[in-house]
């Protein structure tokens, strides 16, 4: 909750399309939970995004697009080993299809 209230004022402070979220869920039901909060509103009517569309450009730590922009060494030693733990197809795809859905 209090993860969502912070968006909700870097938002306003900063404006939405100048903010990227870079999730580290690792499931890809977890990751896309958390991407709709971000990006429509939280589903669960609880936090302070509840009713909120923000439509903040979203990501995950394992998606190319991210890990291209980062040093590959700092890459490795703070998300290497999560990574081979992940399912990386179905986060990404999760996270593929959010974007598509609710970031036009």
């Amino acid at each position: 909750m209090e993860n969502q209230k912070r968006i909700k004022e870097f938002a306003e402070q900063f404006g939405n399309e100048n903010l990227v979220v870079i999730l580290g869920a690792a499931e890809a039901e977890a990751a896309g939970l958390a991407a709709e909060t971000v990006m429509i509103g939280d589903p669960t009517y609880a936090g302070a995004l509840s009713g909120v569309e923000l439509k903040l450009l979203t990501y995950h730590v394992i998606e190319p697009e991210f890990k291209a922009e980062v040093d590959a060494a700092v890459y490795e030693e703070q998300a290497g080993m999560s990574e081979m733990t992940m399912d990386v197809a179905a986060i990404s795809a999760e996270m593929q299809k959010m974007r598509a859905d609710n970031c036009k």
